[in-house]
């Protein structure tokens, strides 16, 4: 059996995503409370976000989700990472209130923001020792809290687009 490289991309591209999960779900969270959601997009959901990103555009005219909404069509998945908006009961004041009692319902703890970000960078980092293109989108995240792929409520989502092409195409975006 000879298996040409070109043939299984996408499965190769889904197989990473998937590990991109477990990297993501084990990397360090505050206090050990693990507030973060992730999930892989792939096929016409993957369409959906860029329907929703060209969308953003038409409403905020910011030429960000232009761009990245043409963008992602060229990925093979996408993983998106965010966070439930729940405080880890530190009092440490770093969301810029006293306590966590004081913060209010709608500002995320600090805390959610930095468990997202390591978990973010668990899952690049084990990317790139695959040798797999990525690139963390913040547009993308937007888009699917919109659609609530994640779940309702949660928040501070960003988008990996995942690709095992020649060149990376996440990178000299075209406006």
């Amino acid at each position: 059996m000879i298996i040409n490289e070109r043939s299984n991309r996408p499965d190769r591209a889904l197989d990473v995503a998937m590990k991109m999960l477990n990297a993501a779900r084990t990397a360090p969270k505050g206090r050990g409370f693990d507030y973060v959601e992730a999930a892989v997009v792939t096929g016409d959901d993957i369409n959906r976000l860029s329907d929703e990103m060209l969308r953003l555009f038409a409403e905020t005219g910011k030429p960000v989700f232009n761009r990245d909404g043409y963008n992602i069509l060229k990925a093979e998945a996408i993983v998106l990472i965010g966070v439930q908006k729940k405080p880890i009961g530190l009092n440490c004041g770093f969301c810029g209130f006293p306590t966590c009692a004081e913060k209010p319902a709608l500002a995320p703890c600090a805390f959610n923001g930095v468990d997202t970000g390591i978990a973010i960078g668990s899952a690049v980092a084990l990317a790139a020792d695959l040798r797999v293109d990525t690139r963390v989108m913040y547009s993308i995240g937007v888009a699917a809290m919109n659609l609530e792929m994640l779940g309702k409520g949660v928040s501070l989502v960003f988008g990996i687009p995942v690709s095992c092409s020649s060149k990376n195409p996440f990178f000299d975006r075209q406006p």
